[in-house]
């Protein structure tokens, strides 16, 4: 059996492995248009950053040591430029010489990746502008911006996605004013504005300064320095501009040899991650796929994906149709700073977008017990079914235990499970690691006081919606005076929780009212008074004054 494999990264490596450890007497043919293959491409912005010094860590093997250890024919630098499929043989080009030759296969797998997308915006091709996909972009984006280095020099970013972040993070380091923009309202689309707003704030604080709403509209070269211009007219005088948009399937090669595209834009797999063509299989950035959740096909272009389902094509390549892939939720991780956002399944815009009715809470829980030093707060977000309290996506920002918390609400998604799942699930606890309530558990508890109708959700933006429309309700802070006087919103009035009881006959019963405090407990341990005290119509500010301060409009400062 004669196997051949286009793309040597995150997919063709470890499928090429996978494939060697079940069957020692196969031939395999790894076929990689650049000079390197295996290496860790997610690290390339802290290579640029001198947080990973060394080069060479950067790669996980080497053409050489890869092909000694899996006995794998290795071919760098030659390019898979057609599929006759009618023949089952590819067409080559061998980008050391020049020179073209066919090679014959059983199985072919495409693993080509992802484009990066470059807008068709004038003085695009100017000099000093960026995009970052692979070791060669990093190596001619590293020499340029210490080239390029002087005081008060200035970077670009256009796009505020995780790498876009994580480049911003690295460039600054090394002695950049770092300027992100991002024609989106929000910076991190993954994530719902209560929580990018979380980390819009944190890079404000590091001295980074984030363009939302305003997309890019051209280069312009004037007094030997690079231009970005942006559709509202501002001009931004740089040194060097990364390209950091996002990224499209590589399916030229698949659509070329007549092989289905999907509705998405990524070469079509079924479960198997066969193409349309029996002895042909795809994976990774180049292939779309049914989410989880929605049903829908979608394209999903990170690299922990990439290699389960290297794992996944190389049994089905050896054992045809023995393992079925699950799809992926998108579970995605940066580090800003001080800071770790993060994020799994499905935002409230992409909800939307599907036509999936949901529900959401925002908690702010401590990332381990408040006794214990060392502490801080994080804050998450819960986007689940109002129906049967399926999970449907969550988004968590802090300095400690992010991953932790959304890594396992992303196997909850994976299995369709509920927010119940959430409340009763285990986890390991000790003062310096966690709270006897983790935050996932205290997510799905206010999840559930909301699906069993003991609490009245009101979200940030609804209340502002409330508040401009005039009509009539009242608003009770119900934090203690010093907290009342140090900033609440617009016609709020102080009832500490605590004294709450002694004041009922003094708040009319027959007016909508919303209550809230800094986090939310308070809130909702005074809307459960409310409510059994006669009042009917009573709501509790999701996330409470800690969301409000970020994204609403009416703040009152400190009396």
């Amino acid at each position: 059996m004669k196997y051949v494999i286009v793309g040597g990264v995150a997919g063709g490596a470890s499928a090429a492995a996978r494939l060697r450890r079940l069957n020692e007497d196969a031939e395999i043919v790894l076929f990689e248009k650049g000079e390197h293959i295996s290496y860790a491409n997610c690290g390339l912005p802290y290579y640029i950053g001198n947080t990973i010094e060394e080069r060479k860590k950067l790669f996980v093997q080497t053409p050489v040591s890869f092909g000694n250890r899996y006995d794998v024919d290795v071919r760098t630098l030659n390019e898979v430029t057609a599929i006759h499929r009618d023949r089952k043989v590819v067409a080559v080009k061998n980008l050391h010489n020049g020179k073209e030759y066919e090679e014959r296969y059983d199985v072919l797998l495409l693993s080509p990746g992802a484009l990066p997308v470059v807008p068709p915006v004038p003085g695009v091709d100017l000099p000093n502008i960026f995009t970052l996909r692979n070791v060669a972009d990093c190596d001619r984006i590293k020499a340029q911006a210490v080239q390029l280095l002087e005081e008060q020099a200035e970077a670009v970013i256009v796009g505020g996605g995780f790498i876009g972040l994580e480049m911003a993070e690295n460039l600054q380091k090394i002695g950049y004013k770092v300027t992100i923009v991002e024609k989106a309202p929000h910076i991190l689309t993954p994530l719902d504005w209560p929580m990018a707003a979380i980390v819009q704030q944190h890079l404000s604080e590091k001295g980074v300064r984030v363009l939302a709403g305003n997309g890019l509209a051209a280069f312009e070269e004037r007094d030997s320095k690079l231009h970005v211009i942006l559709e509202d007219g501002t001009s931004l005088p740089c040194q060097l501009a990364i390209l950091s948009i996002g990224v499209r399937p590589n399916v030229q090669l698949a659509r070329e040899a007549g092989l289905a595209i999907g509705e998405a834009g990524g070469i079509s797999v079924n479960q198997y991650l066969q193409t349309s063509d029996e002895s042909i299989y795809a994976v990774g950035d180049a292939i779309e796929f049914p989410h989880p959740v929605t049903g829908k096909p979608y394209c999903n272009f990170l690299a922990g994906p990439a290699n389960l389902q290297a794992r996944i094509v190389a049994m089905n390549m050896a054992y045809p149709e023995s393992t079925p892939y699950m799809g992926s939720v998108a579970t995605a991780i940066a580090k800003v700073f001080d800071l770790t956002a993060a994020s799994t399944g499905l935002s409230e815009a992409a909800l939307q977008r599907a036509g999936i009715s949901f529900q959401t809470v925002i908690v702010h829980p401590a990332a381990h017990a408040t006794y214990y030093p060392g502490g801080s707060p994080m804050s998450l977000k819960l986007n689940f079914s109002p129906e049967d309290g399926q999970v449907l996506g969550a988004q968590a920002v802090g300095k400690m235990n992010v991953d932790k918390q959304i890594d396992a609400i992303s196997l909850l998604l994976k299995h369709k499970g509920t927010i119940y799942d959430l409340i009763y699930s285990e986890h390991a606890y000790a003062p310096p690691y966690a709270s006897a309530k983790s935050p996932v558990m205290f997510a799905g508890m206010v999840a559930e006081n909301i699906m069993a109708h003991l609490m009245n959700p009101i979200q940030a933006a609804d209340l502002d919606q409330l508040i401009d429309s005039g009509e009539e309700f009242q608003l009770l802070d119900v934090r203690e005076i010093k907290e009342f006087k140090s900033g609440t919103i617009q016609g709020a009035e102080n009832y500490p929780v605590d004294e709450l009881r002694e004041f009922l006959e003094d708040i009319p019963q027959d007016k909508k009212t919303v209550v809230f405090c800094e986090v939310g407990l308070r809130g909702y341990v005074a809307s459960r008074i409310l409510m059994q005290s006669g009042f009917e119509n009573v709501y509790n500010l999701i996330g409470g004054m800690r969301t409000y301060r970020l994204v609403g409009k009416h703040n009152v400062k400190p009396q």
